[in-house]
Parts: C-alpha cells; sequence; structure tokens
C-alpha cells in the first residue's frame, strides 16, 4: 500500500457501511483500517472484529492492551485517516461516556477478578475450617 492512500480521508458515514464479513473497516486512534484480510488471523477472534466493524474501535483497542508487535502488524491495514469532522464527535462521544459514569471493560474485568478472588479466599477458608 501506497504511503499516498494512507492520507485518504474517510467520514464516519463511510467507514460505517463498512460492517460486515465481506469488507470490516475499524477506526483506531483517528485512523482507518481495512481489517477484512486479516478476520481470519486475529488471535483474539474473528468476532471481536465483526463486533466493532464499521465503529470507533480506539477503546476496545486500548482496554486489550495490544503488544508492540501487534501495533506494528497494523500498520500494513490502515487505509486512511477519519476526517476532521468525524475526528471531534468520536472525542466528544468518549468523553461523554466516561464523564456519564458508565464503566469501561477494564473496571468491569478488575471487579470480576476480584470477586473470584474472593470466592477462591470464602471456598478455602470453608474446606480448612470444615464450616
Amino acid at each position: 500500500m501506497s504511503d499516498e492512500s494512507k492520507d485518504t480521508i474517510y467520514t464516519l458515514k463511510e467507514v460505517s457501511e463498512k460492517n460486515n464479513r465481506q469488507s470490516i473497516w475499524l477506526v483506531i486512534h483517528n485512523n482507518v483500517y481495512d481489517v477484512t484480510k486479516f478476520l481470519c488471523e486475529h488471535p483474539g477472534g474473528e468476532e471481536v472484529l465483526l463486533e466493532l466493524a464499521g465503529k470507533d474501535a480506539t477503546e476496545n483497542f486500548e482496554d486489550v492492551g495490544h503488544s508492540t508487535d501487534a501495533r506494528e502488524l497494523m500498520k500494513q491495514y490502515k487505509i486512511g485517516v477519519l476526517c476532521e469532522e468525524d475526528q471531534v464527535k468520536t472525542t466528544k462521544e468518549s468523553s461523554n461516556e466516561k464523564e456519564g459514569g458508565s464503566y469501561n471493560s477494564w473496571a468491569i474485568w478488575t471487579m470480576a477478578a476480584i470477586a473470584v478472588i474472593v470466592g477462591i479466599a470464602v471456598v478455602y477458608r470453608i474446606k480448612r475450617t470444615g464450616v
């Protein structure tokens, strides 16, 4: 892919139309990626990409904590950038979600891990004391 094509500007509307198995586009950090050919290779399974197809996947991408290798690999799937007007929209939507008090997936995973640890401790204590 030439560097010239990576400067192509897309709107969120254009990206949102690429939301099926035949054509999957994502926005990550205001860059547009065509991950259609990566669908079967994605280590997290194709369902993850299909669920986010046509959307801004920045938060989901960062919540997973992708490796340096993954970040390097994604460069080959970049097809352009999000237009400035839509960059502003995605930034506002993201900050509104955080201000609204909704939990991000990191917080949910942390709470789940704590619940599992507490559960294991309770079971261990019961077995140890015979209660």
